[in-house]
C-alpha cells in the first residue's frame, strides 16, 4: 500500500516536490510507528524463548511442590 501511494505521488508531483512529500511521509511513519512502542521480530523471538523457558522452570515447580505436599500428607 505505501509503495503504490509513493509511486502514484511521483507520476503526479514534479521530481523534487515528490522526494520531499515521500521524505516528510517517511518521517510521519517512522514516528508514528515509534509512538506505538513495536518490537522487532528478533525482540519478539527473544521474549518468546524467555517466556517458554519461564514456562517450563513453573511447570517443574509445580511439580516439586505437589511433591512435596504429598510427602508431608504421608507423614
Amino acid at each position: 500500500m505505501y509503495d503504490e501511494l509513493n509511486k502514484a505521488i511521483r507520476g503526479l508531483l514534479p521530481a523534487q516536490l515528490a522526494k520531499e512529500l515521500k521524505d516528510n511521509i517517511d518521517a510521519v511513519v517512522r514516528n508514528k510507528f515509534n509512538e506505538m512502542n513495536l518490537v522487532t521480530r528478533e525482540q519478539f523471538e527473544v521474549q518468546e524463548k524467555v517466556l517458554q523457558r519461564t514456562r517450563m522452570h513453573l511447570t517443574k515447580l509445580e511439580e516439586q511442590v505437589a511433591e512435596m505436599e504429598r510427602q508431608q500428607k504421608e507423614m
